[in-house]
């Protein structure tokens, strides 16, 4: 649904004359000048502008205007006002990005290789605004051949539901995530398997969830048995200390076999119930 806001809302003006913006950029002004319009831009959209300059110095000499145009071809895409602080909030480098050449190919992008219709735009974006601060051909489509080599085929599912997955590096995110599995026994099909299960084993950091998770699993869980493991790759989803430990332990204190998801998926009384019951799931 369109934003009700007229489009003129958040476009930001010269604080100093009443001359259309398409005539300000010829009006000579000291370079502060321009900056604090900028600012006072930024702060109207709801963006700190501190943050924002300093996560992104271009914008200091980039021009009212091109800042307006971002806005404004945004808009054209069904990215609504209130969704700029959020965006340009994470990703300030867009605030100053070519339209032609870095934000419309995104656009397209989804439009034509996730099969994503314009009016679901937004909410692709909004769930990752990354998105329009990565390159079409070095991030986002290696990385989509690189998924769909793996057996992401359900081009929805990774558009609404796992965006992440497009702007993580292929070498540096993806490929060492899989090999960690594999190094701890599973097969190459079965750590792809885990991953299409569920997609975010690849957020998760190897030294700080994959290996003290498994360590737990290993040495006090189900030790080499990695069936159950694989599959309920989930397992590495629930916190080690709040979740996994303290359940794990009132299993064994109370003498009773559980399945690992129904040891983590359960509520606080539905595990209660089933440690009474000496049911494991």
């Amino acid at each position: 649904m369109p934003s009700t806001l007229p489009s003129l809302s958040i476009h930001c003006s010269s604080s100093s004359t009443n001359l259309p913006l398409s005539l300000q950029t010829d009006v000579v002004k000291p370079q502060h000048l321009f900056l604090r319009e900028k600012i006072v831009c930024l702060e109207t959209i709801g963006i700190d502008s501190g943050k924002a300059l300093s996560r992104n110095p271009s914008l200091r000499v980039s021009s009212l205007q091109s800042l307006n145009s971002v806005i404004s071809f945004l808009r054209s895409k069904g990215i609504h006002h209130k969704d700029m602080p959020r965006i340009f909030g994470m990703c300030p480098k867009i605030l100053t990005s070519d339209i032609e050449a870095e934000i419309d190919p995104v656009f397209r992008f989804l439009s034509h290789e996730l099969r994503v219709p314009e009016c679901r735009f937004r909410r692709v974006i909004n769930k990752c605004p990354r998105l329009l601060s990565s390159g079409v051909e070095t991030q986002l489509r290696p990385a989509l051949d690189y998924l769909k080599s793996i057996g992401f085929w359900n081009l929805k599912s990774l558009a609404y539901q796992d965006p992440i997955l497009l702007v993580s590096s292929v070498e540096r995110t993806l490929i060492p995530k899989l090999r960690y599995l594999e190094s701890i026994g599973f097969q190459g099909r079965q750590a792809a398997g885990m991953v299409l299960r569920c997609p975010g084993l690849f957020t998760f950091s190897i030294e700080n969830n994959f290996k003290p998770k498994f360590s737990y699993f290993e040495k006090e869980i189900k030790g080499s048995d990695l069936e159950e493991l694989r599959g309920f790759p989930q397992y590495f989803a629930f916190s080690l200390e709040k979740r996994i430990k303290p359940r794990h332990r009132e299993v064994v204190r109370n003498g009773v076999e559980m399945r690992l998801p129904a040891m983590l998926k359960s509520t606080d009384d539905e595990f209660q119930n089933l440690i009474r019951g000496g049911r494991g799931g």
